[in-house]
């Protein structure tokens, strides 16, 4: 019977731990509005990486676009079909229906991977003199993003937007299958990005 609670107990721990480890928000102390002169302050760019729940992650980016978060977007991510439109043209695309101006939206068509989404943005940030961004993905890619991020933008301030809930991932995902498949994933992904900083 001990070893039963112990089980339960370790997976409860596990689940809890996977779920704060995996999603950094560093707006858990902000508001719908940017505060001047805070860590809530506008940046100078809401980066949206593809892939996953892409809508969901274009409409949170829109969103915060919205709110006065920062006075561009970003979109990030290759063609998955490679006979149509990239993702960051979709993204696009969806940000202009709902009002943003062509203007205000930076593309990256060709990333396909993580490592690909941060070292293309870079060229952008680099380009455009930005020096503050806010990185918008799905709660379970969020931290080996900000990680990718943070090792190829060194010079830049990511501030981590992850979405907590959306088609893939929600407070309930350690209830299915797919949950556990991408939470286990990206612990090993994370791995693998540590293994390979220290070599």
């Amino acid at each position: 019977m001990r070893w039963i609670i112990g089980l339960i107990v370790s997976a409860v721990g596990l689940i809890i731990f996977l779920t704060l480890y995996l999603q950094p928000n560093s707006f858990l102390g902000c508001q719908d509005q940017p505060l001047a002169l805070s860590e809530c302050d506008k940046a100078d760019a809401i980066v949206v990486i593809s892939g996953g729940d892409t809508t969901a992650r274009t409409e949170a980016g829109i969103k915060l676009y919205e709110n006065g978060w920062a006075d561009t977007l970003v979109f990030s991510g290759a063609a998955q079909d490679k006979t149509g439109p990239s993702n960051a043209a979709a993204m696009k695309l969806l940000a202009q229906q709902r009002g943003v101006p062509t203007s205000a939206i930076l593309l990256d068509e060709e990333s396909e991977t993580t490592r690909q989404n941060a070292e293309k943005s870079n060229s952008l940030f680099a380009e455009y003199g930005f020096k503050d961004i806010i990185l918008v993905t799905s709660g379970y890619h969020q931290r080996r993003a900000s990680l990718e991020f943070a090792q190829r933008t060194e010079l830049v301030e990511v501030r981590n937007y992850p979405l907590t809930q959306d088609g893939d991932w929600g407070w309930w995902w350690w209830m299915t299958p797919r949950g556990w498949w991408l939470a286990g994933g990206e612990a090993a992904k994370i791995l693998v990005f540590y293994l390979g900083a220290s070599s």
